[in-house]
């Protein structure tokens, strides 16, 4: 955890320096502004003074003033995308979550070379592979995305640091033998899954977070109003980090769906029933519903935006409280808990 907490001060530290980057900017458009009125009026006149002997036409096309995109401050630095060069803290950032991840992976086999078996036996362990499971989704997504995704990195470790220490201090269980339920490569398949289609679920509501406060950003600068800098003018546009959000999404609703049919296979083999109203099984359906209507309403209702956000939100609030409220205060035949 320490590692981790390394890594979120890292990234924490870049953000700050992401939103000094656009304070700068800001700070300097107003020269830049002053200035290009001046070149661009000498440009237009040659070209219409050339164009006039060919063509009445092109002379009056090229008489029109050129559009220069400002931001709502009066200058490219207020409202529009800021460049942000090479990060150092950002490179320690990264560098710091691999580290972790590897102890992370070490801690973990470990807990599952002393209990004799996969180490996702209740919500301490679940807590323990879980997160290690979205950390690497999000280091994966950080190798195969074509746009940098980095700035994810606060999101990630925080939440990584958040979900390990509640586990740690109020989940913390000894190994223990396996229920009979509980005995079966149904465990192996169905719960890592499951927690895989988490971790894509985690990125996505993150994506999804960053994307609204980008959304609002873009729409105070289109009413013309004067915006403050930060962080946000040196991340994708809103439509981008909309757009990646979906696909994560989407491969989290895929594996989702399969750990909705193993659990039902399993349950088959273990009770002799494949659905029995079960408060995981409805909370486990409950999810795919919510997810399926996400997916189904952008690509078929035309939900973009924030409303499309809102859903992906309320989405991963369902995965959270189906692993802590429905394990902790509800009893039914997944209670294995382990407390």
């Amino acid at each position: 955890m320490v590692v981790y907490a390394i890594a979120f001060i890292a990234f924490s530290i870049d953000l700050a320096k992401r939103s000094a980057a656009a304070t700068a900017a800001g700070d300097a458009s107003p020269a830049l502004t002053a200035e290009t009125p001046e070149p661009v009026g000498v440009l237009q006149a040659a070209a219409a003074a050339k164009a006039s002997a060919a063509s009445a036409t092109a002379s009056t096309d090229s008489a029109r003033p050129a559009k220069v995109k400002l931001g709502a401050a009066g200058g490219p630095g207020a409202g529009a995308s800021v460049a942000y060069g090479r990060s150092p803290a950002l490179r320690v950032g990264v560098a710091m979550t691999v580290l972790a991840w590897l102890l992370h992976l070490s801690g973990t086999v470990l807990r599952g070379l002393a209990a004799g078996r996969v180490p996702w036996a209740n919500m301490y362990e679940f807590a323990l592979t879980g997160t290690l499971i979205i950390t690497t989704v999000f280091l994966l997504v950080l190798v195969v995305a074509k746009q940098d995704l980095r700035f994810l990195g606060t999101f990630v470790t925080g939440l990584v640091l958040v979900l390990l220490g509640i586990a740690t201090i109020n989940f913390y269980v000894s190994p223990i033998p396996l229920p009979p339920a509980l005995q079966s490569i149904w465990l192996v398949i169905h719960v890592f899954v499951a927690s895989a289609s988490v971790g894509f679920f985690a990125l996505g509501f993150a994506l999804s977070v960053v994307q609204l406060m980008q959304a609002r950003r873009e729409a105070v600068i289109a009413s013309a109003k004067a915006v403050k800098a930060s962080f946000l003018a040196t991340l994708p546009d809103a439509v981008s980090l909309e757009n990646l959000a979906y696909r994560v999404n989407i491969i989290g609703f895929i594996m989702w769906t399969f750990t909705l049919m193993a659990g039902a296979i399993w349950a088959e083999k273990a009770w002799g029933r494949y659905w029995g109203w079960d408060t995981k099984e409805v909370w486990t359906f409950i999810i795919w519903v919510v997810y399926a209507g996400y997916i189904h309403a952008r690509a078929t209702r035309g939900w973009r935006g924030s409303r499309s956000a809102w859903l992906a939100i309320i989405g991963f609030s369902t995965v959270l409280f189906n692993f802590t409220v429905v394990n902790l205060f509800f009893k039914g035949l997944h209670a294995y808990s382990g407390l």
